[in-house]
């Protein structure tokens, strides 16, 4: 049998099948936004708030 005639196996795409819903560059997530200290500790608390009830 001539192995060489079957060809190699298929690789695939670097690229996922469907797209993150916080990926960078959408609205979720800008790419140059970035949180302050103060900022995300006030949304951490919120958070924590709103789980403890």
């Amino acid at each position: 049998m001539d192995y060489g005639k079957q060809g190699g196996p298929k690789l695939g795409r670097n690229a996922p099948r469907h797209s993150e819903h916080n990926a960078k560059g959408t609205d979720k997530n800008p790419y140059s936004k970035r949180e302050s200290k103060a900022e995300l500790l006030a949304r951490m608390k919120k958070a924590a708030a709103q789980k403890d009830g």
